[in-house]
């Protein structure tokens, strides 16, 4: 797996992409087509992804990040409604503040 050098710093553009590249390979390239994925997508609501869904996503984030990114130990920290409420932005937003 390819992991990001930690002199390298992602812009939120291109963990946007990152990120949808991750979405495409946990649920499929057709539903993606039919999809209008943006910042504001929730993973719940928006791109339907279930609890089986969001962990294989954030695996894939662990494994391009490594121990750069805890995404599991801040999911783990939200309350339900936060994690209901989770939006494609917030998560790049933490990564991107992370680098």
């Amino acid at each position: 797996m390819d992991t990001v050098a930690s002199t390298t710093k992602m812009n939120r553009d291109e963990i946007f992409d990152l990120m949808k590249q991750f979405i495409t390979e946990v649920i499929g390239e057709e539903f993606v087509e039919e999809m209008d994925i943006t910042p504001e997508s929730s993973f719940t609501k928006d791109l339907e992804m279930d609890s089986i869904e969001i962990v294989s996503f954030s695996e894939k984030i662990k494994a391009h990040f490594g121990d750069q990114i805890d995404f599991t130990g801040w999911l783990s920290s939200m309350d339900l409604d936060q994690l209901i409420n989770l939006n494609l932005g917030m998560i790049i937003n933490y990564i991107y503040e992370c680098q």
